[in-house]
C-alpha cells in the first residue's frame, strides 16, 4: 500500500511501476476503483484479456479469472494487480478486493495486489469490518513532501527536462517561497512555477524572486500565503499575473494568424 497527500506522485509512481514491469510480470491496472463489487471483478477480467459473460453472475466470473490466473502462473509469470485512488473504493468492493487475494495455489499467491491512496485510505482500511484486508497488508509506505534542498533540485530538473540552458533562474528567496507555499507537494510547485515565470514575462523580468513567487501564491488556492499582505498586494499581484497570461495568449494568436495567412 503506497500512500500520499494530493499531488505527491502517486499516480507517476504507479506509471512508472506499469512501464518498468519486466516480461516476468503480468500487470492490471484499475485508474478509478470507484466501482461496484461485480464492476471490480469485470474490470480485472478485462485487464487480464478475458471476455466473460456478466450474466452468469459474480461465482462465475471469479471462476474465469481464477482460470486466467493459473495460467499465468503455470507459464512462469506473476499478475501484480494495480489500483490508483483506492481510497475510493466502497467497502463492498474492498470485500471482493479480499476474496481476490484469497486466490491461491499450495505455496504462492497467485495475484499481488498494491493499492494506491490519499490518507484517507488509512481511515477506510482502519474499519474493523477490513479488518481481513489490512492484515494482509505486508508492505506500506507514504510518500513524503519535497525538502527544500529536494525543491531546489525539483525545479532545475524540471527547467532542465524543457531545455533551460542556464542555472538558477529561481533566486535563493524564491525557492524557500515556493518550498514554504506548496509545503513541498510537487503538483503545487509546478504550479506555483508556471504562475511566477507569468508574472515575470508580464512584468518584462528575467529572473524569478520573491515577488514573483507571492504573486503567484495569491492566486492558487491550496498554495500558504503569507498573512503580511495587504489586499494592494493581492490586486497587485494578480494584475500582473492577468498581464503575463494575456501576453502569452497574444504571442500564440499573433503566430496562429501568421501560420495560417502562409498556408
Amino acid at each position: 500500500m503506497i500512500t500520499g497527500e494530493v499531488g505527491t506522485g502517486k499516480t507517476l509512481l504507479c506509471r512508472r511501476l506499469l512501464n518498468t514491469a519486466c516480461d516476468d510480470f503480468v500487470t492490471a491496472y484499475i485508474p478509478n476503483p470507484f466501482l461496484t463489487p461485480d464492476g471490480l471483478l469485470l474490470a480485472l477480467a478485462e485487464e487480464l484479456g478475458l471476455d466473460v459473460e456478466q450474466e452468469k453472475g459474480r461465482h462465475y466470473v471469479l471462476g474465469e479469472i481464477n482460470k486466467k490466473l493459473m495460467s499465468i502462473k503455470e507459464s512462469g509469470k506473476q499478475v501484480v494487480f494495480l489500483l490508483d485512488e483506492a481510497q475510493a473504493m466502497p467497502e463492498e468492493s474492498i470485500e471482493v478486493l479480499c476474496l481476490l487475494t484469497n486466490l491461491e495455489t499450495e505455496t504462492e499467491k497467485l495475484l499481488q495486489v498494491v493499492l494506491f491512496g490519499q490518507p484517507e485510505l488509512n481511515d477506510v482500511l482502519a474499519r474493523d469490518s477490513l479488518r481481513q484486508l489490512r492484515q494482509r497488508i505486508t508492505f506500506s509506505y507514504t510518500l513524503p513532501t519535497l525538502t527544500l534542498e529536494e525543491v531546489i533540485s525539483y525545479i532545475n530538473h524540471r527547467l532542465n527536462r524543457s531545455g533551460f540552458p542556464g542555472v538558477n533562474l529561481f533566486n535563493t528567496k524564491a525557492v524557500q517561497a515556493l518550498a514554504e507555499a506548496s509545503a513541498g507537494i510537487p503538483r503545487l510547485i509546478n504550479i506555483l512555477c508556471h504562475k511566477s515565470l507569468l508574472v515575470a514575462y508580464g512584468r518584462g523580468d528575467t529572473k524569478i524572486s520573491n515577488v514573483h513567487v507571492q504573486r503567484a501564491v495569491l492566486d492558487t488556492e491550496d498554495a500558504r500565503v503569507k498573512k503580511n499582505f495587504s489586499n494592494d498586494t493581492r490586486k497587485q499581484g494578480l494584475s500582473w499575473l492577468a498581464i503575463g497570461i494575456t501576453t502569452v495568449v497574444a504571442s500564440v494568436l499573433t503566430f496562429l494568424a501568421v501560420y495560417l495567412l502562409d498556408i
